[in-house]
C-alpha cells in the first residue's frame, strides 16, 4: 500500500472506540446500542445519552443513510487535503437513527443535496486504518 500522507484519526479513548475501527477494517459498520432502551447512539461514550444506563454493546448497522447537512470545502484546512478540494464534509443520519460526521465521496460535489440517500463506503487508507465515508446510494 502506498504511503498515506494525510492526518489519521486520533483516538481520545481507544478502549471505547477501537471496536469501531476494527470493524471498519473488516468493512463492517458498528454503532453503540443501549442494552436497556435499545437505542443506537453516536459517538461512543460510557453511558447511553438517552437513558443514562452504562450498559451498551457494539451492533452492526445497515450502512444506509441520508445526508442531514453538509458544507463544500474549497480551502483545505490542512495542506495534505489540498488536492481533494472541493469536497463535501457532511453530517449523515444513519437509517438506525444516529448522526455522524463523514465525507460524501464518489460524486460531483455539485450534485450533493440535503436528504440524498447514501451508503457507507470503506476507504482502506493504510494497513492499519480504514476510514468510514459515504457515497450516493
Amino acid at each position: 500500500m502506498a504511503e498515506y500522507a494525510k492526518p489519521l484519526p486520533r483516538q481520545e479513548e481507544p478502549e471505547l472506540t477501537q471496536p469501531f475501527w476494527d470493524a471498519a477494517k473488516r468493512h463492517e459498520l458498528l454503532m453503540p446500542r443501549c442494552s436497556f432502551c435499545n437505542k443506537f447512539f453516536w459517538y461512543p461514550r460510557a453511558a447511553c445519552p438517552d437513558c443514562l444506563r452504562e450498559s451498551w454493546e457494539w451492533t452492526p448497522v445497515s450502512g444506509r443513510a441520508r445526508l442531514h447537512t453538509f458544507t463544500l470545502v474549497y480551502q483545505a484546512a490542512h495542506p495534505a487535503f489540498q488536492d481533494d478540494v472541493p469536497y463535501a464534509f457532511a453530517v449523515v443520519q444513519l437509517e438506525e437513527g444516529p448522526r455522524m460526521m463523514s465525507n460524501v465521496v464518489d460524486c460531483d460535489v455539485a450534485n450533493v443535496k440535503v436528504d440524498m440517500p447514501l451508503m457507507v463506503k470503506f476507504d482502506d487508507v493504510t494497513d492499519d486504518w480504514t476510514l468510514v465515508k459515504f457515497r450516493p446510494a
